[in-house]
């Protein structure tokens, strides 16, 4: 089993203190948030949602192109950008979908086929797996044509 780790010291109360991140591969170390930075869409700071989008692409990613590469189409470019909704009604926050844009250079796929792994990698994807049934997810794929040899 392999275990990751992860944390926030957070200095003040929630609504006018900040916290700094920390990794123990020391990566993230020092990110700074804060409650008017996640509640803003551009405030300069990381938030929980945009770590998770972060981490969901980029597990969603590494599914996908194993599946490709098992299948013999092996990608000479994936892109996954991931936009996590977080509801803001008044009392309770939830994040409430995920969606995933995937576009590719896939040598020896079509687009139909390119989708079709990507519905599976929605299945492999470990963070996929961890949010299914709670929050929606969606992966949408878009095939560019590969690279001139």
């Amino acid at each position: 089993m392999l275990t990751r780790t992860g944390g926030v010291v957070w200095r003040g109360s929630i609504a006018r203190g900040g916290g700094q991140l920390t990794s123990g591969s020391s990566t993230l170390d020092g990110l700074t948030v804060t409650l008017p930075g996640r509640e803003s869409e551009d405030g300069g700071e990381t938030s929980p949602e945009e770590l998770l989008a972060a981490a969901h692409a980029t597990c969603f990613t590494m599914a996908l192109g194993s599946i490709l590469a098992r299948g013999r189409t092996a990608p000479e470019m994936l892109t996954t950008d991931a936009h996590c909704s977080l509801d803001t009604t008044p009392g309770q926050r939830r994040i409430t979908s995920i969606e995933l844009r995937v576009r590719g250079q896939v040598p020896g796929i079509d687009a139909a086929g390119f989708a079709a792994a990507a519905a599976e990698a929605e299945l492999m994807c470990p963070i996929s797996k961890a949010l299914a049934g709670n929050v929606e997810i969606r992966a949408t794929t878009e095939l560019d044509a590969p690279s001139p040899a």
